[in-house]
């Protein structure tokens, strides 16, 4: 028997506390045991075959939500079953289908001894029986062999392909990426800092100009690149770009900055359990997509009513929820004047219904897709989002 019909068998029989691990091997009672890392029949959506290990230990955990499950496998360095696999995969285990196009089954490569191997177990002395003759010669030393290397054959299994060659088993970078993206954290606050010093000096400048003073004392009061335009006034300070405070957007003030920063959209659950230290009122964020050029600082806030009138003349840039109650209590008539004078980003899972995203499509709103599974497609999220933001504060400035 394969490892996925055996992990089947088990389960749908409820005795799943029988598989144990020894060592590098998995034991089914005392009816098989097969390796832990052998690759079984189930391919995943995104191409790769699932280990016995990986199977094992969903099917023993499919009962924790999906965000504790990852953190479970991650603690134990094991693969994860994907969120778009775990229903057919446990519905498949459990009995409740019979068959799925995601098993492929590899046919034994020497079909006489399909019907006899189930797997290769040197222990057992079923495989020579008794009746087996053999002269005591060269003709039997090669059929032994022989027999072994059909045995051998008749258990294998594909261990990698194109997309698995690039997997590492039992490693997560997660951790890697965070201490790489955090090493420069305290450099870039402290450059944000300055560059906000910068910008409210430069304010101070202009005040003083308009006030008939600016001349008398050789300051060059015009407007500069990084300040912004809002209609027809400039924005005093650093530009602001607003998020909801709703749970349920996928943009949050806790991982906003992974995401226009560092490419890489952190599911808000997680990078909670990561935060120390209360929720903050707002976050410094700039371009570090491109190293080309020193990027704009840009103040992240969820709190809009927080903000003073002055600081609207600030805002450049709202992430929508797509209800109407988000902009309650905004200093404009209606969504023109809003998506006029600020632009708007809505985030959604590219696979989303876009029922969810009605009201959105009839405002004057980015919608920007990206994946629920596919990280290395954060960046071009990331990038769209900045181009747009970019293109939007140069269109300001020319008004």
């Amino acid at each position: 028997m394969d490892p996925l019909s055996a992990l089947r068998d088990f389960s749908i029989r409820n005795e799943l506390d029988k598989i144990v691990r020894v060592g590098d091997d998995f034991r089914f009672s005392n009816d098989y045991a097969f390796p832990c890392s052998v690759a079984t029949a189930y391919r995943s959506k995104q191409g790769n075959l699932y280990t016995l290990e990986t199977l094992v230990h969903y099917i023993k955990n499919h009962h924790l939500k999906h965000t504790d499950y990852i953190q479970n496998a991650r603690t134990q360095k094991i693969p994860v079953v994907t969120l778009p696999d775990r229903k057919p995969l446990l519905d498949y285990l459990q009995g409740k289908v019979s068959s799925t196009d995601a098993i492929e089954f590899v046919a034994p490569q020497n079909p006489i001894f399909s019907a006899a191997v189930d797997e290769y177990r040197p222990e057992d002395p079923g495989l020579i029986t008794a009746d087996t003759e053999f002269d005591v010669n060269q003709d039997s030393t090669a059929l032994v062999s022989e027999n072994y290397m059909s045995m051998l054959r008749a258990i294998e299994r594909p261990l990698k392909d194109r997309e698995s060659m690039l997997e590492c088993r039992h490693r997560d970078f997660y951790n890697v990426l965070v201490v790489a993206t955090k090493r420069d954290d305290e450099r870039q606050r402290i450059e944000s800092q300055q560059r906000k010093d910068g910008l409210v000096a430069k304010n101070r400048l202009m005040r003083a100009d308009e006030r008939g003073y600016g001349n008398e004392l050789g300051f060059d009061a015009t407007p500069k690149p990084n300040m912004h335009l809002t209609g027809s006034k400039i924005g005093e300070g650093v530009p602001i770009i607003l998020l909801p405070s709703a749970s349920q957007t996928l943009i949050t003030i806790y991982n906003v900055k992974d995401f226009l920063e560092d490419g890489l959209f952190v599911p808000t659950d997680v990078k909670m359990k990561e935060t120390k230290g209360p929720k903050p009122d707002c976050i410094t964020v700039q371009k570090k997509l491109n190293r080309d050029r020193v990027a704009t600082a840009y103040e992240v806030r969820d709190k809009p009513l927080a903000l003073k009138p002055e600081d609207w003349d600030r805002v450049v840039a709202v992430f929508v929820l797509g209800k109407e109650w988000q902009f309650k209590d905004w200093p404009f008539k209606d969504h023109v004047e809003i998506f006029n004078k600020i632009i708007g980003f809505y985030m959604r899972f590219e696979d989303d219904s876009l029922e969810s995203a009605k009201n959105v499509k009839q405002w004057n709103v980015k919608i920007i897709s990206i994946s629920k599974n596919k990280r290395h497609q954060d960046r071009a999220a990331a990038l769209e989002v900045w181009d747009r933001l970019e293109e939007f504060m140069r269109s300001r400035a020319r008004a």
